[in-house]
């Protein structure tokens, strides 16, 4: 993944987002609820490094402490879109053609309700909460993995080894995780990239809207909620979280791409090249001193020849002729 720029790009970038969040946890310029009506809407100066929103907190402290929020709302959100779909491909390409008809029709049929519709439909029950942002992502974008990894999944489960596999008694469980998984993984890397950038944007979205990270939690659709109705008069307070969400969802959508690419023996000849290698037979020549009475079979030597056969038996317990 580090030869290529994209993934470059995209590790710097995650690896930085790991670190702010993790930093953001005991540390930031100026502590996150600290606000003063006398210093808002500044711009950067030595004090703080971004300038001040509308209340006087400091933007670099809340973007800090923002993007733990949204690094757990991203990997929830791609652990709950990835065991969602996971199972859902399971049962679409389950033996049992008339099970397996249905799950595919019931997800062509939820797979049209869009994720913020869901989210409101949650938040009714739940409230404004990470949850909803959680499980509305997780949702619907299973119902769109399962989707788009289906034909692979056909393909791979109509394959030869996956018949013999079935006709040797070993269970559908079994072969899923077994055949069907790892050939399916580049697909799911791409996929799951792609939920976990999308989740960035719909915590944005959604917390816009009032149904995503409730007040009392730092978060990056916070910092852009609270400045975009001042677009036009202070800038810049909107330009920092947008340019930080922009970045981390282009480094995700290209983390699976590079990853994509950096497992998949069909886009990585250095792969295909070091799975040949592995899986090449072993020449060793073997060196030894013939014991006494028997004669050293060397490369000149010549097997004896019966009735058109060579004979490679042994005399008196010697090997005549050597591997």
């Amino acid at each position: 993944m580090w030869k290529k720029a994209s993934g470059r790009y995209s590790l710097i970038v995650l690896a930085i987002w790991a670190l702010v969040s993790l930093i953001s946890r005991f540390w930031t310029p100026v502590p996150v609820w600290a606000t003063d009506g006398y210093r808002i809407w500044q711009t950067p100066n030595s004090a703080h490094l971004l300038g001040t929103d509308g209340t006087g907190a400091d933007i670099l402290s809340w973007l800090m402490a923002g993007s733990a929020t949204n690094l757990v709302i991203s990997l929830l959100s791609v652990l709950l879109s990835g065991v969602l779909g996971l199972g859902l491909v399971m049962a679409m390409v389950s033996r049992h053609s008339g099970f397996s008809e249905a799950v595919v029709v019931l997800v062509d049929a939820l797979i049209s309700l869009p994720t913020v519709l869901l989210a409101l439909i949650l938040a009714v029950p739940l409230g404004p909460s990470m949850a909803v942002v959680i499980v509305a992502c997780g949702i619907g974008y299973g119902l769109n993995l399962a989707r788009i990894v289906r034909p692979q999944a056909l393909l791979v489960a109509g394959s030869d080894y996956v018949q013999s596999a079935r006709h040797s008694g070993v269970g559908s469980v079994r072969i899923f995780f077994t055949h069907l998984v790892p050939n399916i993984v580049p697909v799911l890397c791409v996929q799951l990239s792609m939920s976990a950038g999308t989740s960035v944007l719909a915590e944005s979205g959604l917390t816009y809207l009032g149904v995503g990270v409730p007040s009392g939690l730092p978060s990056w659709g916070h910092s852009l909620s609270t400045s975009v109705r001042f677009i036009d008069i202070f800038p810049l307070t909107v330009v920092w979280p947008g340019l930080v969400v922009t970045m981390v969802v282009v480094a995700l959508n290209l983390f699976g791409d590079a990853l994509r690419d950096a497992i998949d023996p069909v886009t990585n000849p250095g792969l295909r090249a070091a799975v040949a290698s592995a899986n090449r037979p072993l020449h060793r020549s073997r060196s030894w001193e013939a014991p006494e009475g028997c004669v050293h079979a060397d490369s000149t030597s010549r097997p004896a020849v019966h009735d058109g056969r060579a004979d490679h038996s042994t005399q008196g317990g010697c090997d005549v002729a050597e591997d």
